[in-house]
C-alpha cells in the first residue's frame, strides 16, 4: 500500500518524512519499556539502589522529552502531508485527464474522474495520515518490544514473536475480506448516488406523478440494496474479525501465563516479572488496534486502485515533433478503419473522400452508420485504426492535439453550458475577444435577441448545464462560439434538430450562413431537406461503408440513400397539403437521425 501511494504521487518526500518520524517514535516506544526491567531491578530491593537506577532513569527522561519533540514536528508535517498527498493526486489526475483522448470522456468515465477528484483524493490524503501512522506504530512497536522482551527473558520473547506471524496471517484473511466488503459498499454507494441525481433533476415529474416525497423505484431499490449489501458484510466480517482477536489474545495469555510460571517456579525475580507483564500487555495493544484499521487501510488501498484506473489508461499519443498545419484546410480520409475500445465489429471500414477547403459536406446514414464517428475522429476524439485522417498535407496524428482543436470547432446537437454567464460561456471561445467581437457574434448566431430578452443581459447565468435556457438558445450560445472562434474547419451535428419553429428557423439561419463562409470548411450531420440541398456534397454511410458520395443533385436522380431520403421529405411535404398520412419514420429499417 505504501509503495502504491509513493508511487502515485510525484513529490513523496513529506509523506517519507512522516513516515520515518512515525517510525522512529514507535521505535522509541518500545526502547522506552526496555527502561523498565533495570529501573526496577535497582528500586525494588530490600535497599533501592539509587546509583543504579539513575542512568536509565535519565536515559527514561531523555527519551520521552526526545518522544514529545518528535510529536510536536510530527503533528503539523501530518496536516501538511495529508493536505499536500490530496493536492498531488488531484493536480497529477486532472493533467493525465487533459492529455486523454477525448473519446475517454464516457458518462462512467467521467463520474470516475469526479469521485477521484473529489473523494478519493482527499480519503487518500487523510487516511494516509490518519491510518497509515498508526498502522505502522502498530507493527513497529510489538517489534521493538518483542526485541526489548530478549533482554528480559528469551522463553517469553519467543513467545510473542511467534505470536506475530500467526496475527498477520488471521489480518491478512480479515483484511481480504474487509476490502472485497469495501468495494462493494463503494459500488452500492455509487448507485444511490446516480439516483440521487437522477431524482433531483426529475422533481417536476416525480410531483407531477404525485411520487415526490417517495422518490423512483430505482432509487428505493438501490437504498435497500446498500442496506443489504452493508448487512452482508458485517455478516462476512464478524468471523475473520474474531478470529484475528482470538489469536493476538491467546498470544498475550500464552505470554502471561508463561511469565507466572517462571515467576512461580523462581527462575525470575519480581522486578523482571513485572516488567515482563507490562511488555506483554503493551504488546497486545498495538496489536489488537489493528483489527480496527484494516477497513481504513484497505479503503484506502481501494481509493489508489481507482486513482491508477484512470492514471493507466492510454493518454493520446503526442508526436514528439509536431507538424506545423499550413494554411489549407482541406479534409481528407484515406481509407479509414476504426474500432471503439472494447468494440468487436469496426465503426468504419475503409473510409474515404475528400473535403475541399471551403466546402460544405453534409454526412447523411441510418443511426450507427458511423457519421458521428467520422466527426470524432476529424476531431482525434480517438485515432484511427487503419488508414490516415489529412488536414492539408499534415496527418492529423503528426499534428499537436491542442493546435489542431484551435482549427476546429464543433457544434453539438446537446448544447452543455457552464453555470455562470451567457459572456462567460462565449467567451470560452476566444477569451481576449472585445464587446464589438462579441456583440457581432451574436448577432450573427441570433443570441442577441435572446440576450435582449433577459433581465440582465450579458450577465444573465444561464444555470446548471444552461438550464435556465431553452434547447434552441442554448444552441444560439453554441453557434455564436464558431462564429467568435472564427476556426477554418466547422463540424456541425444537425444543429436544428428537435427545437421549436422559431429557434429552428434561427438556428438553420446561423448555421447557412457558417456554411456560406468560403474561408471555412464545414462538415455537417443532416438529414434536413435544406440543409442537405444547400451542401456541395453529400456522403452517404451505411454500416461504417461510404456508399454514396456526389452532389444533391446528381444523388436525388440516383437510387441510393439519399434519394429514398429525398423521397420521404416530399411525401411529407405532399401530405401537409393533401391532409395524406406521411410515410413512418424510419421505414425500410433505416431510422434517420
Amino acid at each position: 500500500m505504501i509503495r502504491h501511494l509513493h508511487a502515485l504521487l510525484p513529490q513523496p518526500r513529506l509523506t517519507m518524512r512522516l513516515g520515518a518520524l512515525t517510525a522512529l517514535q514507535a521505535i522509541l516506544q518500545g526502547l522506552l519499556l526496555g527502561t523498565l526491567a533495570p529501573i526496577l531491578t535497582a528500586l525494588l530491593r530490600d535497599r533501592p539502589d539509587f546509583a543504579a537506577a539513575r542512568p536509565w532513569l535519565l536515559a527514561a527522561g531523555a527519551g520521552l522529552v526526545l518522544y514529545g519533540v518528535l510529536t510536536v514536528v510530527a503533528t503539523p508535517i501530518g496536516f501538511t502531508a495529508a493536505s499536500e498527498v490530496s493536492e498531488q493526486l488531484r493536480d497529477r489526475v486532472l493533467r493525465h485527464a487533459m492529455a486523454l483522448p477525448s473519446g475517454w470522456f464516457t458518462a462512467r468515465n467521467k463520474a470516475r474522474l469526479a469521485r477521484a477528484l473529489t473523494a478519493d483524493a482527499g480519503n487518500i490524503g487523510q487516511l494516509a495520515v490518519s491510518t497509515g501512522g498508526p498502522a505502522l506504530t502498530a507493527v513497529l512497536t510489538p517489534a521493538t518490544i518483542v526485541l526489548v522482551t530478549a533482554t528480559v527473558d528469551w522463553r517469553v520473547a519467543v513467545l510473542l514473536a511467534a505470536t506475530m506471524p500467526v496475527a498477520f496471517l488471521a489480518l491478512k484473511r480479515a483484511g481480504r475480506i474487509s476490502s472485497e466488503v469495501e468495494t462493494e459498499l463503494e459500488n452500492a454507494a455509487t448507485d444511490i448516488a446516480g439516483r440521487a441525481i437522477e431524482v433531483g433533476q426529475a422533481q417536476p415529474v416525480l410531483r407531477a406523478a404525485g411520487v415526490g416525497r417517495s422518490g423512483t423505484p430505482l432509487m428505493r431499490r438501490a437504498l435497500a440494496a446498500h442496506r443489504e449489501v452493508y448487512r452482508r458484510g458485517l455478516r462476512r466480517a464478524v468471523l475473520p474479525d474474531l478470529l484475528y482477536t482470538a489469536v493476538v489474545l491467546a498470544g498475550f495469555l500464552a505470554a502471561l501465563a508463561l511469565s507466572t510460571g517462571l515467576f512461580l517456579t523462581g527462575r525470575i525475580d519480581p522486578p523482571e516479572a513485572i516488567a515482563l507483564l507490562v511488555l506483554t500487555v503493551r504488546f497486545l495493544e498495538p496489536l489488537s488496534n489493528l483489527i480496527e484499521l484494516i477497513g481504513a487501510l484497505h479503503a484506502m488501498d481501494n481509493a489508489i486502485a481507482r486513482v491508477q484506473g484512470i492514471l493507466s489508461a492510454a493518454p493520446l499519443p503526442a508526436p514528439a515533433r509536431p507538424v506545423r498545419l499550413g494554411p489549407a484546410h482541406d479534409i481528407t480520409f484515406t481509407d479509414v478503419t476504426f474500432t471503439y475500445p472494447g468494440a468487436r465489429t469496426p465503426a468504419l471500414t475503409e473510409v474515404s473522400f475528400t473535403c475541399p477547403a471551403g466546402s460544405t459536406t453534409a454526412l447523411i446514414g441510418p443511426s450507427g452508420s458511423g457519421k458521428t464517428t467520422v466527426t470524432r475522429l476529424l476531431a482525434r476524439f480517438f485515432d484511427v485504426t487503419g488508414g490516415e485522417v489529412r488536414i492539408g498535407d499534415a496527418d492529423i496524428r503528426d499534428c499537436d492535439p491542442g493546435r489542431l482543436l484551435e482549427r476546429i470547432t464543433m457544434i453539438f446537437q446537446d448544447v452543455y453550458l457552464f453555470d455562470d454567464t451567457i459572456e462567460a460561456n462565449l467567451r470560452l471561445a476566444h477569451p481576449d475577444a472585445t464587446a464589438r467581437e462579441l456583440a457581432e457574434a451574436a448577432a450573427a448566431a441570433r443570441l442577441d435577441e435572446v440576450i435582449g430578452q433577459l433581465p440582465d443581459g450579458w450577465n444573465s447565468r444561464v444555470g446548471e448545464g444552461g438550464s435556465r435556457l431553452s434547447g434552441g438558445e442554448r444552441q444560439r450560445v453554441s453557434i455564436a462560439r464558431a462564429f467568435l472562434k472564427k476556426s477554418p474547419i466547422v463540424v456541425i451535428d444537425e444543429a436544428a434538430s428537435a427545437l421549436d419553429p422559431e429557434n429552428e428557423r434561427a438556428v438553420s439561419d446561423a448555421v447557412r450562413r457558417i456554411a456560406e463562409d468560403p474561408d471555412r470548411t464545414v462538415i455537417v450531420i443532416a438529414h434536413r431537406p435544406a440543409t442537405l440541398e444547400a451542401a456541395d456534397r453529400v456522403i452517404a454511410l451505411d454500416r461504417g461503408r461510404v456508399v454514396q458520395n456526389d452532389t444533391p443533385g446528381r444523388l436525388r436522380h440516383v437510387d441510393g440513400l439519399y434519394a429514398r431520403l429525398h423521397g420521404r421529405y416530399r411525401a411529407a411535404g405532399a401530405w401537409r397539403i393533401t391532409g395524406d398520412r406521411p410515410p413512418r419514420a424510419g421505414a425500410e429499417g433505416e431510422p434517420w437521425g
